[in-house]
C-alpha cells in the first residue's frame, strides 16, 4: 500500500461517505426484512426527529435563511440540506406561503435496487418525524407540508409543497396527502445555493460524509428505542459486517488498498480512517499480528454512554467485515480503553479456525 502521507485525504474522506451511506442502506434492507412494517415506520420517525432536533434550527444562519418567509425557508432549507450530502432536490416558489420541494432519482436514501425492498412506512415515518414538525420547530401553527409524491409508490419521487395557511395547524394537519395537486414548472434560475463564503469544497466534502455518517450514528440510536438495545445491536452488527466484506474492494481501490498480508490490511485501517479525521499509529508484534492504536473517533463523537457503546460496537464490525474479505485469512478485534483509544489488533488466522463473528 502507498504510504499513508500519499494517500489523498479527499480521497479517504469520499471513500468514508460512501461506506457509511451503503451501511445505511443495508441497515434498511436488514430492518425491513426482518422486522414489522409498523417497526420501520417508527424507526424512520424517530431517526428523522432526532436528525431534525439536532439539525435543523442550528443550520438556518449557516445556509443563509434567515429572514426568509417560513415556508420559503423551509423549501430551500431541504434543497440546500439535503445538496450538501450529495442529495438532488429542486425548488419551486408559488409565493411566499408556498414552496415546493421535488426530490430527483436515483434517491439517495434507497440508493440502487434497495428501493425495490423498502416499504412505504418508511417515507410516511420520515415524513412525520421531520416534515410535520418544521411550523412547531419554528414556533410558526401555521405552517405545514402537503405531500404530492411519495418515494416507492411508483409515483415521480418525493415531492410537495410547505404552506402557511391563514388559521392555526392540528397536529393532524401538519402533515397532507393530496397526490392530485399540480406542480409547478422547474426554473433553474431559481435553485438556491449555499454562501459561497462559508462553503469550499473542502468543506462541501466533508458535510457530505458527515451526512452519511449522522445517518449511521441516529439511525443506530433510534433503532435502539424502537428495538431495545439488544436487538438493535444484533441486527446493526449483522449488517455492519456484511456492508464491510460486501464493500471492501472499492474502498481499497479508492484509498490504495493492497489485498496482501496483515500489515497491508493495517494499513487499509489506517488511511481509510484519515478520511474520518483520526489518526491510526500502526506497530508491528513480535507474533506477526499489528496493533493498531486508534484516536479521535469521530464516529461517537458527542455521543455518551449507552448508546455510544451501541454505535461503536457495531461500527467495529464495518472494519472486521472489511479485514475478513481479504484472500489472506485474518481477524480484527477492537477494544475500546478507558482513555476512549480504540485498540485494533489484527492476525493472521488458519483457514479452519476463521468465524465471521
Amino acid at each position: 500500500m502507498t504510504e499513508n502521507n500519499k494517500v489523498s485525504e479527499a480521497d479517504a474522506i469520499a471513500a468514508q461517505a460512501q461506506l457509511h451511506h451503503q451501511y445505511f442502506l443495508g441497515l434498511q434492507l436488514m430492518v425491513a426484512v426482518e422486522e414489522s412494517r409498523d417497526t420501520v415506520f417508527d424507526w424512520m420517525f424517530r431517526l428523522f426527529r432526532r436528525q431534525h432536533e439536532e439539525k435543523f434550527l442550528s443550520s438556518f444562519s449557516k445556509l443563509g435563511l434567515d429572514g426568509l418567509p417560513p415556508a420559503i425557508a423551509c423549501a430551500k432549507y431541504h434543497v440546500l440540506s439535503n445538496g450538501v450530502g450529495g442529495v438532488s432536490v429542486e425548488y419551486m416558489e408559488e409565493s411566499d406561503t408556498k414552496a415546493w420541494v421535488r426530490f430527483r432519482y436515483p434517491r439517495w436514501m434507497y440508493a440502487g435496487p434497495a428501493i425495490c425492498g423498502i416499504p412505504m412506512e418508511a417515507g410516511r415515518g420520515f415524513l412525520h418525524g421531520w416534515y410535520a414538525q418544521n411550523g412547531v420547530s419554528l414556533n410558526n401553527p401555521r405552517l405545514g407540508f402537503v405531500c404530492v409524491s411519495e418515494d416507492v409508490t411508483g409515483q415521480f419521487g418525493l415531492c410537495g409543497f410547505f404552506a402557511e395557511y391563514d388559521y392555526d395547524l392540528a397536529p393532524d394537519q401538519r402533515l397532507r396527502f393530496m397526490p392530485d395537486e399540480p406542480v409547478p414548472n422547474f426554473d433553474s434560475s431559481e435553485q438556491p445555493s449555499p454562501p459561497d463564503s462559508q462553503w469550499s469544497a473542502e468543506r462541501l466534502a466533508k458535510a457530505n460524509r458527515n451526512y452519511s455518517v449522522d445517518y449511521v450514528r441516529n439511525g443506530l440510536a433510534s433503532l435502539v428505542q424502537v428495538l431495545g438495545r439488544q436487538r438493535a445491536e444484533e441486527l446493526g452488527k449483522r449488517a455492519a459486517l456484511l456492508t464491510g466484506l460486501q464493500h471492501y474492494r472499492v474502498m481499497a481501490e479508492r484509498v490504495g488498498g493492497v489485498d496482501g498480508e496483515v500489515m497491508d490490511a493495517a494499513q487499509f485501517l489506517q488511511a481509510m480512517m484519515l478520511g474520518m479525521g483520526d489518526e491510526v499509529v500502526l506497530n508491528a508484534q513480535t507474533d506477526g499480528s499489528v496493533l493498531c492504536r486508534q484516536t479521535g473517533l469521530r464516529v461517537v463523537r458527542g455521543l455518551n454512554g449507552a448508546t455510544r457503546e451501541s454505535v461503536l460496537t457495531c461500527w467495529i464490525e464495518l472494519w472486521r467485515g472489511a479485514i475478513h474479505s481479504h484472500r489472506l485469512f485474518m481477524d480484527a478485534q477492537g477494544e475500546v480503553t478507558a482513555e476512549g483509544i480504540l485498540n485494533w489488533i489484527i492476525r493472521r488466522q488458519e483457514p479452519s479456525k476463521r468465524s465471521a463473528t
